[in-house]
């Protein structure tokens, strides 16, 4: 069971809030519909649940609150629009890294693809998808962790009845299994073949919560839909006949040339016209809607009232509108005379220091929620709940990331080319030195090709994480977890390191197949040349992750990478310029000495190669940028609320 209580979005400027003070229940075994028209508050409403927006209010999935919960996706799937993944990614290739996101085997992928029936679709590109694929494969995402809930934003919109059909039939399954399923619409034909229970939002509040049954007797009524220039006119003859022959007729003025009449046929209305002389254009049997009518949306002023729409259900004791009294004639009844439904409900009792909640049809349903205490105040219900700590699979989970799209193997290709084309350029004149050769870095290039290369892979993986975000449900964000950094971080510096790999060995073979096998020698200080290019790839690398973290756009990782050796090269060179007057020769043996522990001599190497490489520029300007940038993003991206 999913109860949602006291549900309110945070005030805006000039505006009311999209949702007011929101409490129904979506009970287990059956499908739930919240209704609407546009900017009635739906979305804002799942997103409150989900702890996606700001607000007050407390959901409990099975009587504990989402933050509560060990494992979310398990208890509640979510689909809240279009798949947000990589166009070139496939199918399989989006839950499987879902699945490494959820903690859920891989294999997990394969059989929810045949309960949504893509089973033969894995291999599809997100980009070539149709509209009906896509949300196929967004409820396959939804299932992956087998939830006891499903919560999904418009799941029918743009799709076909034949898909409809299938949405319907998996929707209904998913129910009587004993799941709880809560979906939004606007339609609210679809939401009478669809739901069990039906709950109508108008301008964020709650206007009925009904069973199907009472919703489509109450709000979708047969009616005669009658265009013609002088409505007016056919509304009073209308209403005058129906009065004289004792019969229960409601005309509703809908614009100025658009009658809908109910308890009336086209027969009867079509000869009324005739006989008075009003032209008709338009003659046809619909089922309308009772409800609300769709007002101004709630991100801009309401610039006039929208009109008010006939009442659905009377109030308990009192008597339909269209149903004269015991000895009183039958009269028509307009729009203008209608009341809002809220207003003729009568109000319950609630305690003072809790807020009451919003009157519905009689036959709304009570829902069985906590009982504040009464020492208790709005303000000390639970917290909203936190985004969800995901993926908890990090390491899994950013390898399925980066392999799973061509990015990689193309950047890694041109690198290569770029490379080798660049060595043996270099390589014609015989001042260039061997370790230049080797990493293809001529004077007019502020970075190698590897290096750069490097770089852009590091901005790419938290650029595309905010361009597609898949982790979490709002857009633009990604959670806030300490482990996907430094899963991102080993991941980087593995394909810095291979890139950086394949780059001199590639530039070898070149070299060897253009010039001959004499044109490469191993110098002796080969290990310290190696620290240093492994150093510059994996520094690059990490300055555009870092940098794309931050500021989170690929653009932002490149321009960090870019002004290492554009602008702080320079600026540390200066403050290097000055000759040192002391020598840091012996420094393995004090360090040794200070922690008594016993080294291999090759670990002193390693050390005084490591300390070299720092004292370069580039590596002092790499050290100096990945401090400044790991701070920044200890700042902005793992704080709880981060100010953009």
């Amino acid at each position: 069971m999913l109860q949602a209580i006291g549900l309110t979005s945070t005030h805006r400027r000039n505006l009311p809030p999209a949702v007011d003070d929101l409490t129904f229940e979506a009970p287990s075994g059956s499908v739930t519909a919240l209704l609407g028209c546009a900017g009635s508050g739906k979305t804002t409403a799942l997103r409150l649940m989900l702890g996606l927006e700001s607000g007050r209010g407390v959901t409990y999935f099975r009587g504990n609150p989402l933050h509560r919960i060990a494992h979310p996706a398990r208890e509640v799937g979510v689909l809240l629009g279009d798949v947000p993944g990589h166009p070139a990614r496939t199918a399989r290739g989006q839950l499987r890294m879902l699945c490494a996101a959820t903690g859920v085997p891989a294999s997990r992928a394969d059989e929810v693809l045949e309960v949504v029936g893509l089973a033969g679709l894995g291999g599809r590109r997100l980009g070539t998808l149709s509209l009906g694929m896509d949300r196929r494969l967004g409820l396959a995402s939804a299932l992956l962790g087998d939830p006891q809930a499903l919560i999904l934003d418009e799941p029918a919109k743009g799709l076909s009845p034949r898909e409809n059909s299938w949405l319907y039939g998996l929707l209904r399954a998913h129910a009587a299994r004993g799941g709880t399923v809560l979906c939004t619409t606007g339609d609210p034909k679809e939401a009478a073949r669809l739901a069990d229970r039906v709950v109508t939002l108008d301008a964020g509040r709650l206007v009925a919560d009904q069973d199907a049954a009472a919703f489509s007797r109450t709000r979708l009524r047969p009616r005669v839909a009658v265009r013609t220039p002088h409505a007016a006119r056919l509304a009073v003859v209308v209403a005058r006949e129906a009065r004289a022959a004792q019969r229960s007729v409601e005309v509703v003025t809908e614009t100025s040339n658009l009658l809908s009449v109910y308890g009336s046929s086209c027969a009867e209305i079509g000869e009324t016209a005739f006989r008075h002389g009003v032209l008709v254009h338009r003659l046809a049997d619909e089922v309308g809607d009772t409800g609300p009518a769709p007002g101004p949306l709630r991100d801009q002023p309401a610039s006039k009232p929208a009109p008010q729409r006939p009442v659905s259900e009377p109030a308990p004791g009192q008597r339909p509108v269209s149903e004269p009294a015991p000895g009183q004639r039958p009269a028509s009844v307009t729009a203008s005379e209608q009341q809002p439904l809220s207003a003729s409900a009568p109000q319950q009792e609630w305690p003072a220091s809790a807020p009451a909640p919003q009157q519905s049809a009689p036959d709304e349903t009570h829902l069985a929620r906590p009982v504040p205490r009464a020492d208790q105040r709005p303000d000390s219900l639970p917290p909203p709940p936190r985004p969800v700590r995901s993926p908890l699979r990090p390491l899994r989970y950013e390898l399925c990331r980066l392999l799973g799209v061509p990015t990689v193997l193309l950047v890694a290709a041109a690198v290569l080319v770029a490379s080798a084309a660049l060595c043996v350029l270099l390589a014609r004149t015989d001042d260039t030195p061997l370790p230049t050769l080797l990493v293809a870095w001529p004077e007019f290039l502020p970075l190698p090709p590897a290096a750069f290369g490097a770089g852009l892979l590091g901005a790419l993986s938290f650029g595309e994480e905010f361009r597609y975000p898949a982790l979490a449900a709002a857009r633009g964000t990604v959670p806030r977890r300490l482990g996907l950094l430094l899963a991102k971080l080993a991941v980087t510096a593995a394909a810095a390191l291979l890139l950086a790999l394949l780059v001199a060995v590639a530039d070898v073979q070149t070299l060897r197949l253009v010039y001959g096998s004499h044109s490469t020698t191993v110098p002796d200080n080969w290990p310290a040349l190696a620290a240093r290019w492994a150093g510059l790839s994996v520094g690059c690398a990490w300055a555009g992750l870092l940098a794309a973290g931050v500021f989170r756009v690929t653009a932002a990782g490149v321009a960090a990478v870019l002004a290492v050796p554009v602008l702080i090269v320079p600026l540390v060179q200066k403050t290097l310029v000055a000759p040192s007057v002391r020598s840091i020769a012996g420094l393995p043996g004090r360090l040794r000495e200070q922690t008594w522990v016993q080294f291999p001599r090759q670990a002193d190497d390693l050390l005084m190669a490591a300390v070299h490489v720092l004292a370069q520029p580039v590596g002092a300007a790499l050290t100096l940028s990945l401090s400044v940038l790991i701070c920044a993003y200890l700042v902005t991206s793992l704080r709880r609320s981060a100010r953009w």
